[in-house]
Formats: C-alpha cells, structure tokens, sequence
C-alpha cells in the first residue's frame, strides 16, 4: 500500500509514528482533585484487571495440567503496572487469547511469555517504523478475531442455560458494559454477584434441634452421630450447619426462641460452622447471656477452627463461658455436661 501510495489509513497515520527509543520514567502531578476522580475507576481497572489474570492462568492450567499461584500472579501484575505508569504505559493484564495461543504452540514456561516481551521490545527499537505502515483495517481484522476469542460464546451460552441468577447478573453485567460504561458494569456485577454469593451462603447454613434423633447428614455412619451417645434428659443439643455470620445469624436466634423449659445443659454443635464473623460472636454471646439467666450451662462443642477460637479469645467469650466449656469433641461436650449435672 505504501509503494502504491493508496490513501489507506494506517498506524502512523491515525495515531503518529512509532516512537523507536524507550521513554523516560516521568512521575505525574497528583493532586487531591486528580485522585477523587480517578479512584474509582482506578480500583474497578484494578479489580478487572485481577479478576482477568487469574482466569487467564485457570484457562492455561486448564490446558497444560497445571497449577498457577495466585498471589504470585496478582502481585507480579500490579508489580508490572505500577512501574508501566512511570514510562506512560496503560494498566495490562493476562490475556485470555494470547495465553490460549501460547499454549496451543507448545509454551508451557514462563519463557514463552519473556521471548514475547523481548519480541515487543525489538518491534518497538528496530521495527517501529515499519509497524506504523500496517493498514488500520489490518489491524481491525485481527482486534475482530481477537476479540471472538475472547468472547467465550460458547460459555455465554451455557451461563444463559444456567440458573436464573447467574443468567441475570451475566445480562445485566453485558448490557451495562455496551450501553453504558465498563466500570459501571464491573461495579454493579461485582455487587450483584456478592449478594448472590451470601444468599447462597445463607441457604446453606442451618440451625437444628438433634437432641432426640440424630442429625440426617450423619446417615448411621458418622462416629459423631448422636445415636452412639445417651443424651441425659436436662440436656438439650443444638447443631450450627454452614458459616455463622450476619446473613445467618438470625436462624440461630430463632431457633433459641423456641426453647420452651429451659434444660440444665446447652450444648451447641459447631463441626460444621468453617468461619463466623463479629454478627456470629455477638449472637453467642447474646445466647450465653440468656443461658446464664435462665441458669442454663452453655457448652460449645467441637470448635476446630482456629479462626473461630481466635474470635472467641478476641471477644473474651472464651472466658466468659470458660476453657472447660469449648471443647474440641462431643463426647467431652457430654462429660462436661454430666459433670455439670452432678454438681462438680
């Protein structure tokens, strides 16, 4: 085209020639009135960004085997961008099509992404001046191709055949990204799926009474089902299924309510709680406090999680309701119990 001299936009001709030197590293000016309008989507990018590197290496584990350290991937990323902006340089991120190119021809190290980037560099240093004649519509048939690869339709696809609330938050997060702007999509998706995540946090945490029959999950198999143990009748047996935080607190209260006589014994089952957060401590703590009027014991059996006996240490529960009462069993849950009941 250029020995033709047809008059084809071009690189150069839409965007300057290409710089064949390195740039300078350049600190821009901040000021307050800078950072209020760029934070926002500063951490959006951010978070796309991340959000887009590590499926890009779970599509390349995918397809190789393997098995990629997120940390490693995130802090690299943001390693490599920080110090892009010095020298005006965009925020870049893992690329799905490029990784699954790499892949395809055989890059199973970290090599193939250097030689890449020494790749780029000599374009830039020796072949600048040359790329700059590469015709615009060139370069839209491979961004096209580009960006079919990208899409995933086919995975669009499956998400719209999916369960109703993935298929609305996928929707809502395509048509807000076309019609509007991508960090509002981003943002508002990022808030609809959280809401989605706790919904199905909170549907699968349950609070029960098994004190007169065994906990259904247990089957007869598991040693820790209540048909292997005598419960005393001034004892009562509650268990927590599923975390125990803000979303699901209210289940466990409620089902206290329902607590007509009073029995010497509470025990409180928590094998099956992995996390709790402030809401949770605080429901205990309430449950205790109502305990302790009532002149109940309340024992709170099977607590492994160190997370949860940090909490319980922070929130001086553990004191509270004392050492001999969070126990890591429920057989010594059941001889503490009966401890309590003969007065000792």
């Amino acid at each position: 085209m250029q020995l033709l001299h047809l008059p084809i936009a071009t690189i150069g001709s839409r965007f300057g020639s290409i710089p064949s030197t390195l740039p300078r590293p350049v600190v821009p000016p901040i000021d307050f009135a800078t950072l209020k309008n760029l934070i926002q989507p500063a951490f959006t990018i951010a978070l796309l960004g991340g959000i887009e590197s590590l499926l890009s290496a779970v599509v390349s584990d995918g397809m190789i085997g393997g098995n990629h350290k997120s940390n490693v991937e995130l802090i690299a990323q943001g390693t490599a961008n920080i110090f892009s902006s010095l020298f005006g340089g965009i925020p870049a991120t893992g690329a799905i099509a490029r990784t699954a190119t790499n892949v395809k021809n055989g890059g199973r190290t970290p090599v193939a992404g250097m030689v890449h980037a020494i790749t780029l560099l000599l374009i830039l240093l020796f072949f600048g001046k040359w790329a700059a004649l590469i015709p615009m519509a060139t370069l839209a048939g491979v961004l096209v191709v580009v960006a079919y690869n990208m899409s995933e339709w086919r995975h669009f696809r499956s998400i719209i055949k999916g369960p109703g609330s993935d298929m609305a938050i996928l929707l809502t997060t395509f048509l807000l990204t076309v019609f509007v702007d991508l960090t509002v999509a981003i943002e508002i998706g990022m808030i609809l799926a959280a809401f989605l995540f706790m919904r199905n946090m909170i549907k699968s945490s349950d609070v029960s009474s098994i004190t007169k029959e065994f906990d259904a999950s247990d089957n007869g198999d598991d040693k820790e089902g209540l048909d292997h143990y005598a419960i005393p009748r001034q004892v009562e047996v509650y268990e927590i299924s599923g975390p125990l935080f803000f979303g699901a607190a209210y289940k466990f209260k409620d089902a206290m309510r329902f607590i007509e006589d009073p029995p010497k014994v509470l025990i409180i089952r928590m094998r099956k709680v992995p996390l709790i957060d402030a809401t949770g401590i605080k429901t205990i703590k309430d449950v205790y406090l109502a305990s302790r009027q009532r002149g109940t014991k309340l024992i709170l059996s099977e607590v492994h999680s160190p997370q949860i006996v940090k909490e319980l240490k922070a929130a001086r529960l553990l004191f509270s309701i004392g050492k001999a009462n969070v126990t890591d069993s429920f057989q010594k849950a059941l001889e503490r119990s009966d401890a309590i009941l003969r007065g000792l």
